[in-house]
């Protein structure tokens, strides 16, 4: 299948259901923030066990999946992942350094609404049969 100049050996349901699961598995995650007594919404997506187990599925999956739309997706999870942990790295030194308690519970939820967006706009668009982002290419 060739999308936008590139070509992508078609993928499997059983493919296609293992990326939807980790798209849910991130979305519970940050739900459990969300939701419930979590110190915070990202907080729950980074270091909750369903990110967690999300995550590691991904890296051993990856392989199997590079050659297909499913490897952009993959790319598009960990990316979402470890960018939402390092921001809120970021926002945890700044309380700190400058900032305060009010302005980091703000950036704290901005950094989960850009999660939320990221998981719910990859998992939109796998449900269109597309690649996301910049991920890897065959």
């Amino acid at each position: 299948m060739a999308i936008d100049g590139k070509t992508w050996r078609p993928a499997t349901d059983s493919e296609r259901q293992l990326v939807t699961l980790l798209y849910l598995l991130h979305a519970i995650g940050l739900a459990i923030g969300a939701f419930s007594q979590a110190v915070t919404m990202v907080g729950a997506f980074v270091f909750g066990w369903t990110s967690i187990v999300a995550i590691i599925i991904n890296y051993i999956k990856r392989e199997d999946l590079r050659d297909t739309i499913l490897a952009s997706h993959l790319q598009w999870q960990s990316d979402t992942f470890w960018r939402s942990l390092l921001a809120m790295i970021i926002a945890f030194a700044l309380y700190f350094v400058l900032l305060g308690f009010l302005i980091n519970w703000l950036l704290y939820g901005l950094i989960g609404l850009w999660a939320t967006w990221r998981i719910v706009k990859g998992w939109l668009v796998l449900r269109d049969g597309r690649p996301v982002g910049e991920g890897p290419h065959p």
